[in-house]
């Protein structure tokens, strides 16, 4: 009698058990930026009412901010605008699902404005965010600029060049 108590018992006890199982398989989250820093030439309400107009890209490139903590990504332009009407416009859009980040550059003006049409010079640096782990694409108006590398350090995240 003893026993078959013992094996009840045994059974109960085995009922409130987990089964096992596989064990879920860590996946990666979607990219997204940490934080995102000021930005001067971020695209205004105001811009709804104005037109928009395309730049002249001279010269584009990327690199390091190592004197920032986390370390970052600076956006260098230069260019040119079609007049001295024309307001300088850069739109960092959040990374997509395969690391890359594309960036609009343009101008807008207001069309009520009388300018005469002379090419106007801009120069700007624009430091990028801080963004989750992984290997990040650079891209400026639909063309490739460079490669940004983001990395969990020592309880910060860095992003550096590559």
């Amino acid at each position: 009698m003893r026993y078959i108590y013992a094996i009840i018992l045994c059974m109960t006890l085995s009922a409130c058990l987990t089964p096992p199982g596989l064990d879920p398989t860590p996946t990666a989250g979607s990219p997204f930026a940490i934080s995102q820093e000021d930005n001067p030439y971020a695209p205004k309400p105001e811009d709804l009412g104005r037109q928009q107009a395309g730049v002249i890209i001279t010269s584009i490139n990327l690199s390091e901010r190592s004197d920032l903590s986390p370390v970052r990504v600076d956006l260098n332009m230069l260019g040119s605008m079609p007049s001295a009407c024309h307001e300088l416009r850069v739109k960092v859009n959040p990374p997509n699902e395969t690391y890359q980040v594309f960036i609009e550059i343009y101008s807008v003006v207001d069309p009520g404005s009388n300018c005469e049409d002379v090419f106007q010079q801009f120069e700007g640096n624009l430091t990028l965010g801080v963004y989750t782990p992984g290997r990040y694409t650079i891209w400026v108006n639909e063309e490739y600029v460079g490669d940004m590398i983001s990395y969990y350090r020592r309880g910060t995240f860095s992003s550096g060049m590559r």
